[in-house]
């Protein structure tokens, strides 16, 4: 539902935000105004996006967890398709997406969300009382066949 109400929304918000900004300052104006902003988003889509990627190859190198690189490329990713999409709205969402105090925030409501419907479980230390019943532990043998078998 929730799609359906964007696809319909971000382009009237489009359509009325070009005549706005058209009846402001004018047709090509209004014209160059979309056409300069994709082209410094694309910079900075480009920028930003070569920077997370070199902070994620650093994480995953000194073995720590790359999740946080990776929600960000993923929020860069985002930004850049809408910041391809012609349009004043689509184009303060990607800006929006490319601060990374705005990408902190999205990404710690997010996980504060994604937390309050997670349930994880372990067993670091087998002696846990809430260890799994006997009947709960499946056993599984596995036998490694070689990709060209000499006979």
């Amino acid at each position: 539902m929730w799609l359906l109400i964007i696809f319909v929304a971000v382009p009237i918000i489009e359509i009325a935000l070009f005549i706005q900004v058209g009846d402001a300052i004018g047709l090509w104006p209004t014209l160059a105004t979309v056409i300069i902003t994709a082209f410094i988003g694309t910079q900075l889509l480009r920028s930003q996006g070569l920077a997370t990627l070199s902070n994620l190859q650093s994480s995953v190198g000194a073995g720590q967890n790359p999740m946080d690189h990776i929600a960000h490329g993923a929020m860069i990713l985002i930004a850049g398709v809408v910041l391809l999409t012609p349009g004043f709205f689509t184009d303060a969402i990607g800006f929006a997406l490319l601060t990374p105090p705005v990408r902190a925030a999205l990404i710690k409501a997010g996980a504060a969300r994604m937390a309050g419907h997670a349930h994880v479980t372990g067993f670091a230390n087998p002696q846990q009382p809430d260890r799994p019943a006997a009947h709960d532990i499946v056993h599984a043998y596995s036998t490694v066949i070689p990709a060209n078998p000499t006979h």
